[in-house]
């Protein structure tokens, strides 16, 4: 009979850590290697890896999956590439095996977890996101790059931007840092010239002035309701009833989206907001003025924990 102490342990470990343990966290927990075997046999523990276990069922979540998976290739292992790329919410998760990086040459993969092997993990690429530990946003983007086409990675960037999970520099360093790896070329000329050529293009760039200005980051895109009509304001500060509107020549340089724009305006300014519009030009050629004007009008300083 196993000690009920043992059984708590083992429960609340897993609990934790959406349902996986190793080997050696159950022998923390005062599980001998022979009750590891007895509850192998009788289906309480499921192998899902060498040394790594899933407790009373193998139907795990994702992330019990990628945990499992960094579990099983050592300490010093992260989830990587487009594995981290979808527990960041970067790109969608599609069935492929997990992919995890480690620094140690003799680890191996296997039928279940593609592994990568790198010289330099350094600590500025290693995060942890809801327990699992994982390469940083950055990191992420520049490692996906070398299975990612053009297009792909011109929408990561963007869906990383828009989360406020990484700025243009940030990629441009680690670039730099990794010696160019392969796939970055692509991803030098999105960041060169903004993630797309689309109605999204400038607002990307406001929201890089933004970030970088070292403004508290902004609602993106979040639709208001106002007197029986939605509104979706680029950028927001609800706290301040502040909207920054990017003024987009593409979208907004015609009869109708000019008469568009005027109507929104007037729907937001009626419900207290106050509108700043910036067009490409402000922006990419005077961002300095342009920044300046945002604050002005009452955007809100980024918080910082010291």
């Amino acid at each position: 009979m196993t000690d009920p102490l043992v059984d708590r342990r083992v429960a609340e470990l897993a609990g934790s850590q959406f349902g996986v343990v190793s080997l050696s966290e159950l022998r923390s927990c005062g599980v001998s290697p022979g009750l590891a075997r007895k509850w192998v046999a009788k289906g309480r523990l499921h192998r899902l890896h060498h040394g790594v276990f899933a407790v009373g069922h193998p139907g795990l979540p994702l992330d019990g999956l990628f945990i499992a998976a960094v579990k099983a290739c050592g300490e010093d292992a992260v989830l990587s590439h487009l594995s981290a790329a979808a527990h960041w919410g970067i790109v969608p998760w599609s069935d492929r095996r997990p992919e995890v990086s480690v620094t140690d040459s003799h680890r191996r993969g296997g039928k279940r977890l593609q592994v990568h092997r790198t010289l330099a993990l350094d600590a500025g690429d290693r995060r942890v996101l809801r327990g699992v530990p994982l390469t940083s946003p950055a990191r992420t983007l520049v490692d996906a790059a070398s299975v990612l086409s053009e297009r792909a990675q011109r929408r990561a960037v963007r869906q990383a931007q828009s989360l406020g999970l990484v700025r243009l520099g940030q990629i441009v360093e680690t670039i730099k840092r990794l010696g160019h790896p392969r796939g970055t070329a692509a991803l030098g000329r999105i960041v060169a010239t903004g993630p797309a050529p689309t109605r999204s293009e400038l607002e990307d760039v406001v929201l890089e002035l933004i970030l970088r200005g070292d403004l508290e980051r902004p609602e993106i895109n979040v639709p208001l309701a106002i007197e029986g009509r939605k509104v979706i304001p680029d950028f927001r500060w609800p706290a301040q009833k502040l909207v920054v509107e990017a003024d987009g020549a593409q979208w907004h340089d015609n009869k109708l989206a000019r008469e568009d724009d005027a109507e929104r305006q007037a729907l937001l300014e009626a419900h207290g907001e106050h509108v700043l519009r910036v067009t490409w030009k402000q922006a990419v050629s005077d961002p300095g003025r342009t920044l300046r004007r945002i604050r002005e009008a009452g955007a809100p300083l980024a918080a910082h924990e010291w």
